[in-house]
Parts: C-alpha cells; sequence; structure tokens
C-alpha cells in the first residue's frame, strides 16, 4: 500500500467556518465526515485535523503562510487514482466558495 498526504483548501479558513457556524450546522459537517470515514475506514491512516493559519519559513525569516490549507489527512491505497475515486463524494466539497483537495504521494527516502 503506498501512503497519501491530503490537504484540504479552502477561500474561508478552517477557523472561520468553525466561529461561523451554527451548533446545527457544525453537527452537520462533522456528521458528513464521520459517514464518510465509516465508509473509507481501511484507508484512512490518520483522519487528520482542521488547521490554523501558519507560517512560511525560509532562511532566517518567516511570514504568513498558505491560508487556504484548512486541513490535512493521511490516507492509503494501491494508488493515486484509488485515493481520487474515494474522495468523489468528500464533505469538504461542501465548503463554501471553491473547495478543493490536493493528493500527494509519499514517495520512499533514498537509502532508507
Amino acid at each position: 500500500m503506498k501512503k497519501f498526504l491530503v490537504l484540504y483548501r479552502s477561500p474561508v479558513s478552517a477557523r472561520a467556518q468553525m466561529a461561523n457556524a451554527t451548533p446545527e450546522q457544525a453537527k452537520a459537517g462533522m456528521d458528513a465526515w464521520m459517514k464518510w470515514a465509516s465508509a473509507n475506514g481501511d484507508a484512512i491512516v490518520d483522519l487528520g485535523s482542521p488547521l490554523d493559519a501558519g507560517k512560511k519559513l525560509t532562511r532566517g525569516s518567516s511570514t504568513g503562510g498558505d491560508q487556504t490549507v484548512g486541513g490535512f489527512s493521511i490516507v492509503q491505497a494501491e494508488s493515486i487514482e484509488a485515493v481520487t475515486k474515494k474522495f468523489a463524494d468528500h464533505p469538504h466539497f461542501m465548503m463554501p466558495g471553491d473547495a478543493t483537495i490536493d493528493v500527494f504521494e509519499f514517495l520512499p527516502m533514498p537509502g532508507m
């Protein structure tokens, strides 16, 4: 099995989404995520977490990071195509604006 990093992107930050959701909206969102997780449990290595705004580090300094990344997961599958199928109806796509999901395959470390 291969492992993949999944990044959830949205023009609205995870912090803002959570702060502005009613308790009913928050519950409906979590219910949708748990339903998806239950259906895909064999592939989930780490369901992940919402992420706050980060920092972009460069040699000697740091600035505000990519504000569009709102969460992550780590999943496993035979191929990136198999992962893509699992995320076709993911609840993240219900987020406001142009929510997207990025999938990256973990590559083996040379010499390890």
